[in-house]
This record gives C-alpha cells, structure tokens and sequence, in this order.
C-alpha cells in the first residue's frame, strides 16, 4: 500500500508538464477522480483527494461551450474542448456530460469551491427546462444550440448512467435532493411506457427508441437497470416500491437468460427479442463479451435486497465461465463470440474488469455490512463514495457547505 501512495505522489495533474492529449472528460471522471476519491475516503490519504481536485481542474475547461453542457472531450494542456464526430452533429451524449454529479459534488463538499457543484447543477436546470419526446431523454445533445440531437433514447449505451445518477444523487444527498429523485421517477415512468416490454416467450426486456420507433434489442450494457430498479425501490412514489423490485428481478431474470442461452455462459454485448429469437445475439458483431459487469452488478443488488440465493449461484456461473473461457496467461481477455465453443480472444482486459466485474462478484459474497448501503454510494466504474449526511442542509440549488 504504501508503494501506491508514493506512486501517486509521482503523478503531476497541473502544470506544464501535462501530456498535449485528449482525453474522454467522462471517462476520466468516473475512472480517474471517482477512483481517486474512493481511494481518499476509504485511506483517509490526503494524496488521493489533491490529486482528484488538481485532475478535475483540468476538466473544468470542457464546460466553457454556449450552453455550459460540456465538450466530450478536452486537451490536459490547451483545454480546447470537442466532440466525438460520430455524435449526431456534433452533440454531447446524455451517459457523458449527465454522470459528472456524484464526483463533482464531492469535489465541491472536500474542497469548498462551488465550481464543481455549480457545473452539474447548471446541466440539471437546462435539461429540466427542455421538452422531451414523450417524456423520453434522447441521447444526444448540442452544446452550442442547446438543442437535442437524434431522437435516439436507451437505457444502455449512450443514456445509461444519466438515469443512475439522478437516483444515486438523491441517495448520495442522504435523501434530501428530492429534485433529483423527482426527476428520476419521472424518467423511469416515461421509460417504463415506451421501452419496457415482455417478450412472447415472457421475458421482459428494455428496447431502444429510434425516431418513434422501438428497436425490440437490449444491450448489456442496459442489465445495470434490474439492480438500479431495486436500489430505487424505497422511496418510489405511489407505494410502487414491491413493483420496481419486481421490476429489477425480470430484468436481472432476462440477462440471465442472455448468459445461459450462449455456449460459453456469458453474455452477448446486446441481444434481440425477434422473429422468434429471444435474448439471443443476431449480428455477428454482437456476440462478443469483454468482460463486462453489468449483469453480476444487478445479480449483487439483487442480492442485498433479497437474500434470494439464486443470484449467487448465478453470479457463481458467471464466475466459474469467467475462469474457464477469459483466463489466459497475462490475466483475462474478452472473447469475440459466446456461442461458439472454440472462441478466439480479443487480447484486451479491460479496466473495469478490475473496477467492476470482479468487485461485484466479491460483494456478491460477502456480508451486507460491508460498503452498506446506508453509507457508501457506488459511481458508474463502482468507486465507492460515502452518503453526505448533513443534517438536513443541503438543498437542491447551492453549493453545500464544505468538510
């Protein structure tokens, strides 16, 4: 431990010595500072957190856009800002600038600067004056017209995190910013109208809204949605909370079923609810798996809030698949095709294998009482962040007050 502390002394984030690079401002944000600041409140090192602050301040610069909704992108050194050019017209993406709040709150709350507050409450007050196709949140917008792009709506990639974190900063605030909770119930109730549906063969799945028309095709990356139903469960509105945590267990059912109705055990990157095929992969580049932790995220949530132990023995599959198809000399590598029983691998490992997929299954099996709910908040890449119990003074439009 004590080698990775002066490791990260070594790290400069300011200066001149910057790196002329771009980086993904979400990207290093759920990965970089949300890593840094877990590693600052679990440690009680103060490295951690001046690390995290001078990172952030690197970012701040991907904000000065015409509506304050930041670049996808920004350069460490110059702090020119762009988007990706495949992004409908030169939009920001929902998952992208809409899972910023959980870090940057913390960065204000360990800091005292309200910069980093103020920035994601900014993007929190501009998208709740917007309209919204059938009260769906498309997945693209232009920071400098502030106007959507594409009517392209999913609770997998692209949208994903946006609708977590509006649940975990109403969890993180210790229940009190009930403008984020609020804002989360009605999202999901647009969500639950228009792309939540059951297969013939019973199997509920979430689809993709494509220009008023639903794509019958889940991804993996939308399995997170089963265990952030069940984490959203207390508190939902009109006594719905057994109805959610139904809700998260169809869903943590159906990504099961992807798992279980491949060679390998391990599930596609998205598969299709058509032409009588059901939560299996069509396209040849869908039926690959790069160590995601989606799946086993919602089988943990599941877990806590059911005691039901057909989540473990399932995350016990997954696991033992895992060993069996992924390990290869220098770690795990993802594999290029689920049903076949001869895959090839991709030669990747991917960070949040690490962060994620295996954390998962190791909360999977230990007891509710570490990182318990009560306390501890997970960001997207599975940091934990500690709730913010402030008696009561946080409220939804100023910076709260710092440690």
């Amino acid at each position: 431990m004590q080698n990775t502390f002066s490791l990260i002394r070594l790290l400069h984030f300011n200066g001149s010595s910057f790196y002329n690079a771009e980086v993904s401002v979400f990207e290093v944000n759920i990965r970089f500072i949300g890593g840094l600041l877990a590693t600052y409140y679990l440690s009680g090192q103060e490295v951690f957190k001046m690390k995290a602050v001078q990172l952030a301040e690197k970012l701040l610069p991907a904000f000065n856009t015409p509506t304050g909704i930041p670049w996808a992108m920004v350069n460490l050194k110059s702090g020119v800002g762009r988007n990706w050019g495949w992004a409908s017209a030169g939009s920001s993406i929902l998952a992208e600038f809409g899972t910023l709040h959980m870090e940057f709150v913390h960065l204000t709350y360990l800091t005292g600067n309200p910069a980093y507050y103020q920035k994601v409450m900014h993007i929190r007050k501009l998208l709740a004056k917007m309209d919204r196709p059938n009260g769906l949140y498309p997945n693209y917008l232009n920071p400098r017209t502030g106007r959507w792009g594409q009517h392209h709506t999913s609770v997998g990639g692209l949208g994903d995190s946006f609708y977590e974190y509006l649940l975990k900063a109403w969890l993180m605030s210790d229940k009190t910013d009930t403008e984020a909770r609020k804002t989360y119930d009605d999202a999901i109730e647009a969500i639950e109208r228009h792309l939540i549906r059951k297969s013939n063969g019973g199997l509920t799945f979430i689809g993709e809204w494509k220009n008023g028309h639903l794509e019958r095709k889940m991804g993996h990356l939308a399995c997170f949605a089963g265990g952030m139903f069940a984490l959203g469960a207390d508190g939902s509105p009109d006594d719905k909370a057994g109805h959610y945590l139904q809700l998260g267990a169809e869903i943590a059912h159906t990504c099961h079923e992807s798992y279980d109705r491949t060679v390998l055990k391990l599930g596609p990157e998205a598969f299709k609810f058509d032409s009588g095929l059901e939560a299996v992969a069509v396209r040849q580049n869908e039926k690959y798996y790069i160590l995601r932790p989606e799946v086993i995220e919602t089988y943990w949530y599941m877990w806590r809030f059911t005691h039901d132990p057909k989540y473990r023995q399932w995350g016990w599959e997954a696991a033992q698949a895992i060993d069996k198809y992924c390990r290869v000399s220098g770690g795990f590598s993802g594999v290029k095709d689920v049903y076949s029983s001869n895959p090839t691998y991709d030669d990747v490992q991917q960070s949040f294998f690490l962060a994620e997929t295996l954390k998962y299954l190791y909360l999977l099996f230990s007891s509710d009482d570490l990182l318990p709910f009560e306390s501890w908040v997970f960001n997207t890449e599975a940091h934990p962040l500690p709730v913010l119990h402030l008696g009561g003074r946080w409220v939804c439009c100023s910076a709260p007050p710092s440690a």
